[in-house]
């Protein structure tokens, strides 16, 4: 079901990675993106029918259709979200950084403002499942930055006449969203990234698109870099594994079959230098896998190229591969979890101990689920506030402070051949203008 990958004498062995990548898929979304662009919401609406097989009478869906969701929802799955949003609401809260003034010298201030973003476009899945919780991961952090501007775009669902499905609408309702937009894919960020105002349509363009999608949603993201901003390419989730022969095993496989119901290219991969353990745990996934309602996903996730139980010499070198593969999300089960999680250095997010699984940062342990993929954690970090804001510099200085500082000004400019930089500050000061400086 799912192979070993034996890494303990050959370090030089690829890790385990979906045979599809984001490069790739860039051939098939750019110029569907540049459709949207030219086409406006005839293309999106066009793209909806043929990929999600409905094609809405209208993108924007009409605030009853919120109200009613909300209202025929489940008492159990809104007292649920509720929590959630709380909790990632406290950790916003005590992320989002505080407006500094610092005094460089006297009368000479650099002021680092704060400034939300002033529109952003939100991105929920709805593919092979409905992706509620991203409303609230999406939607919270933007909120508590003091976004001004949120627009949502989530597929259409033929099973609920073009609308989406009615959860999600209930959350959007939940958390005062309304303007959403019957539209997926590719073609929703591009509609977001570009907007429909001069296509004729009603779509303002975001400054900022966040948001987890399939391949194709994150190679839209990353073709669309520079038109608007992105928090990072999140595709097909994964998760990694360090255990040694202290773990549960069913609570190893439990965990390796939660992320693989997700998607068939979902990657679940184990990290361990026990053959006990990795024994174990193939033998949990055969008895445990067949139970799961969406097994037949599942099975095909694990017999995948992306999934692997990868056997390693020692712990040492366990955290070198788990640094090396990147994951998305990152569990640590071992006898002392807490000091090898501080570590890893690459990681979307760490679940540390045998009672940290990442369901619980999915729905309601208060951090964010939209984390970076295929090996991004590298460089990217998941969703949080901080995506939502900008810091602008505000430099206030006195003749006197100018003066103060304005030779180095002028020797400086020089250095660099700009004369009339440093004219620029002579002008002020009264100080003599040097060969070449204009006054």
């Amino acid at each position: 079901m799912i192979r070993r990958l034996d890494l303990r004498h050959d370090d030089t062995q690829d890790l385990p990675r979906a045979p599809l990548d984001v490069a790739r898929a860039l051939d098939v979304v750019a110029p569907l993106c540049d459709d949207v662009r030219d086409r406006g919401e005839v293309a999106v609406l066009d793209y909806g029918e043929r990929f999600d097989g409905v094609r809405p009478t209208s993108l924007r869906v009409a605030r009853e259709h919120l109200v009613d969701a909300l209202a025929g929802l489940d008492p159990a799955i809104r007292a649920a979200l509720e929590v959630s949003i709380a909790r990632l609401r406290v950790t916003c809260e005590a992320e989002l950084e505080s407006t500094v003034v610092t005094t460089v010298a006297e009368g000479a201030t650099v002021e680092r403002r704060i400034v939300p973003m002033s529109r952003v476009g939100l991105y929920v899945p709805g593919g092979l499942a409905p992706l509620v919780s991203s409303v609230v991961m999406n939607t919270v952090p933007a909120q508590v930055a003091g976004v001004g501007s949120i627009a949502l775009a989530t597929p259409p669902q033929a099973e609920f006449g073009g609308l989406p499905h009615p959860t999600i609408l209930a959350a959007c309702e939940l958390l005062g969203i309304e303007e959403v937009y019957a539209a997926g894919g590719a073609q929703a960020v591009a509609m977001l990234a570009h907007g429909t105002l001069a296509t004729g349509g009603d779509v303002r363009p975001v400054d900022l698109v966040t948001g987890p999608g399939n391949i194709y949603v994150a190679a839209a993201k990353r073709h669309l870099r520079g038109t608007v901003a992105i928090d990072s390419e999140a595709g097909p989730t994964e998760i990694a594994v360090v255990a040694d022969d202290t773990a549960d095993a069913a609570f190893v496989a439990a965990d390796l079959i939660s992320q693989s119901e997700h998607d068939p290219n979902a990657a679940s991969v184990l990290i361990t230098a026990s053959e006990d353990l990795a024994a174990a745990v193939e033998s949990e996934l055969a008895r445990q896998v067949p139970r799961a309602r969406h097994h037949e996903r599942i099975t095909t996730s694990l017999a995948g190229p992306q999934s692997a139980i990868v056997l390693v010499r020692d712990l040492d070198h366990a955290v070198e591969v788990a640094d090396a593969y990147a994951a998305e999300h990152l569990e640590i089960q071992t006898a002392d979890s807490a000091a090898v999680a501080a570590r890893i250095t690459n990681a979307g997010a760490i679940f540390v101990g045998g009672f940290t699984p990442v369901s619980l940062g999915d729905y309601a342990a208060g951090s964010n689920h939209v984390l970076p993929t295929a090996g991004c954690a590298c460089h990217s970090s998941g969703l949080s506030v901080r995506a939502f804001v900008k810091n602008v510099h505000v430099v206030t200085y006195t003749e006197a402070a100018l003066r103060e500082v304005g030779h180095h000004v002028v020797a400086l400019a020089e250095a660099e051949d700009l004369p009339s930089h440093g004219a620029a500050v002579s002008a002020r000061t009264g100080a003599p203008a040097r060969a070449g400086e204009s006054t």
